[in-house]
């Protein structure tokens, strides 16, 4: 939303983390199909607040590529036309129950209370949403890098986090190879 002079209002230049780090323990179960369930009814309810606003909505993250394991929280991206104009997406998410988690330029994060769903919010066009589509549809697609990207969770998952963003940050490389695979397989 652009500003009565026609200008774009500023977006937010640091990181607000709302509660700070929290130590949790990661698990991963099994691919339940539940998940699409979970998601779609979730999807319902950011549509339904997000009614006056256009927006995309889409699965995104471990829980949206069948067969593959995953904590057991469902990902969402949520496309909005203004980052910036909160009142448009942010404080109707907030009324319908979920809480805000993280704000920082470009993105917001909200989610449930019991944190078993998440959903990112991004301006439509930014970048950060096709690095997540081109990851999910390719995962969905690679059986090899599927069972990599799995091994490779499971595998750092012996370890004890103090932070989910610490184990997200610790994928980053398999991640950034799988993305670099599924770039080149579609030049071809």
């Amino acid at each position: 939303m652009k500003e009565k002079n026609g200008a774009r209002r500023p977006d937010v230049t640091t990181v607000e983390l709302v509660g700070g780090t929290e130590p949790l323990e990661l698990t991963l179960h099994n691919y339940e199909e539940r998940w699409v369930g979970l998601y779609l009814d979730h999807r319902r309810q950011i549509l339904n607040a997000l009614v006056a606003a256009n927006v995309g909505v889409e699965h995104i993250g471990s829980t949206s590529v069948p067969g593959l394991a995953a904590k057991p929280i469902i990902d969402i991206v949520v496309t909005v036309d203004d980052i910036t104009a909160e009142e448009d997406y942010l404080d109707p998410l907030l009324v319908a129950g979920y809480e805000l988690r993280t704000r920082e330029p470009g993105h917001r994060l909200v989610r449930t209370p019991a944190r078993d769903v998440h959903v990112h919010i991004y301006e439509q066009g930014d970048p950060a949403v096709i690095e997540y589509l081109l990851l999910r549809d390719w995962l969905r697609s690679n059986a090899a890098d599927r069972a990599l990207y799995e091994s490779t969770k499971r595998s750092l998952l012996r370890s004890r986090w103090d932070d989910m963003n610490a184990y997200a940050d610790a994928k980053t490389d398999v991640i950034l190879a799988i993305k670099a695979r599924a770039r080149a397989y579609r030049v071809q």
